[in-house]
């Protein structure tokens, strides 16, 4: 009898390290892959709707996806999730960081679980065998294409109100890169200087108080379509000319298709392209198992009032 008992739970002790491992290699019992997205709100702007839109078609429960979600504009709120994401045993992380420092850690532990890490939208500061692949943009060759643009204006001065994005942040930093340079060399005078975190709102206060300030100005150059809506806003009010033949140029990112028909409208002048489609690629690399590149970068360009056409609009603008 006592032998029995013995061989039984040895049976059970075999039984439940395979149950354990299984679901280790597979997501849960159920043969489901867990996927942990880590992203920004989608209210963040027009672009992040987009790009929040394509994960959640992409992975769906009806293709064996089994999703957990957290939007944060927040590090250290990405981070606890992301932490609680690999404590609850995910198989995948898939990860837009709302800032470029801080994940090491993190993805120290998500390898030491087991867990495989993509990153998407923005690149962080982690040694890359840290993750599987990036699917990004490249923030800094969005700002060189941009800084480029304007310089092909030949304005008598460039006079420039720099409206950032969330400090810290692979877009904030590769969309300033460029025009820092510009200042530093002395090509470029900067009004001012200062982030507005995404929103419309607080580009529209900065705008204003350069307006009430009396300080000349001749460019705006806001680092998504949204501030660059604000500040026109704060243009309209106060009756300052502004797009093709304007006294201000206008210039935003994203290419939402309400910022490229105010381009073609002559309102703006220019709309830095930024592509929010990463799912697919990912989720190809995740079934094959193949990853073809640590990092694959979108295609992208920059358009102009001028040469913009409603099939530019159709083709490479974001929402209705």
């Amino acid at each position: 009898m006592k032998k029995s008992l013995v061989i039984a739970a040895a049976i059970m002790c075999v039984a439940s390290l395979f149950v354990s491992c299984n679901k280790k290699g597979s997501g849960k019992s159920d043969g489901s892959i867990k996927i942990g997205i880590i992203n920004n709100p989608p209210s963040e702007s027009g672009y992040r709707a987009a790009n929040v839109k394509d994960f959640e078609t992409v992975f769906t429960a009806d293709k064996g996806y089994d999703v957990k979600t957290f939007y944060s504009l927040k590090n250290d709120e990405q981070l606890n999730a992301a932490a609680q994401f690999i404590t609850e045993g995910v198989d995948y992380l898939l990860l837009s960081a709302a800032a470029t420092d801080g994940w090491d850690a993190t993805l120290k532990k998500a390898q030491k679980a087991g867990v495989k890490v993509f990153l998407f939208d923005r690149m962080i500061n982690v040694s890359d065998d840290l993750y599987e692949a990036a699917v990004v943009s490249d923030m800094a060759k969005e700002g060189e294409t941009a800084v480029n643009w304007l310089k092909s204006q030949k304005l008598d001065a460039y006079n420039v109100i720099h409206i950032q994005g969330t400090m810290g942040s692979d877009a904030q930093l590769g969309r300033t890169g460029a025009l820092d340079a510009e200042f530093a060399s002395g090509a470029m005078k900067k009004v001012v200087q200062q982030t507005a975190t995404w929103d419309e709102a607080e580009a529209k206060k900065i705008v204003e108080s350069v307006i009430n300030s009396g300080e000349d100005f001749n460019v705006v150059y806001a680092e998504n379509d949204g501030m660059a809506k604000g500040a026109v806003a704060a243009l309209d009010e106060a009756g300052i000319t502004h797009g093709v033949d304007g006294k201000v140029v206008v210039m935003g990112f994203d290419c939402n298709k309400w910022a490229l028909r105010e381009l073609k409208a002559g309102n703006w002048n220019y709309d830095g392209q930024c592509s929010p489609f990463q799912a697919a690629v990912i989720e190809k690399m995740i079934k094959s198992g193949n990853v073809p590149s640590k990092k694959i970068i979108s295609d992208e360009k920059g358009f102009d009032a001028k040469t913009i056409t409603d099939s530019d609009i159709s083709t490479y603008g974001l929402g209705d």
